[in-house]
């Protein structure tokens, strides 16, 4: 099997610490399909509480919240997106695909023979 150079981008914001990566992304956009972070958090195969902490720490980073929650009882909980989880997640998800399109422009320049 012939083995193809590729480059790979991993985009991270930080303020003092980092803040917005790939992983809060997948975890926002598994809440706003599911409607639960429990469940966007199974999905990715990670511990509820962790789950927590990621979101906790981002929201102490960014300054605001990325998250209205319910919780559980006779009708259950729930959790979706605030306006700027959205805005921020919008804003990432484009950068993140200008940013892929840009490199792939670059590495087809630069080592297209390889």
């Amino acid at each position: 099997m012939e083995k193809k150079l590729h480059t790979v981008l991993t985009i991270r914001l930080f303020t003092d610490e980092k803040c917005f990566g790939p992983g809060i992304a997948t975890l926002l956009h598994h809440i706003e399909d599911l409607h639960s972070l429990r469940s966007a958090s199974m999905k990715m195969n990670m511990a509820y509480s962790k789950a927590w902490t990621i979101v906790r720490n981002a929201e102490a980073q960014l300054g605001f919240k990325l998250l209205h929650s319910t919780t559980g009882g006779r009708h259950g909980g729930g959790a979706t997106l605030t306006e700027e989880a959205r805005e921020l997640l919008t804003a990432y998800d484009g950068f993140c695909r200008e940013l892929q399109e840009t490199a792939d422009a670059l590495y087809e320049k630069y080592f297209s023979k390889y």
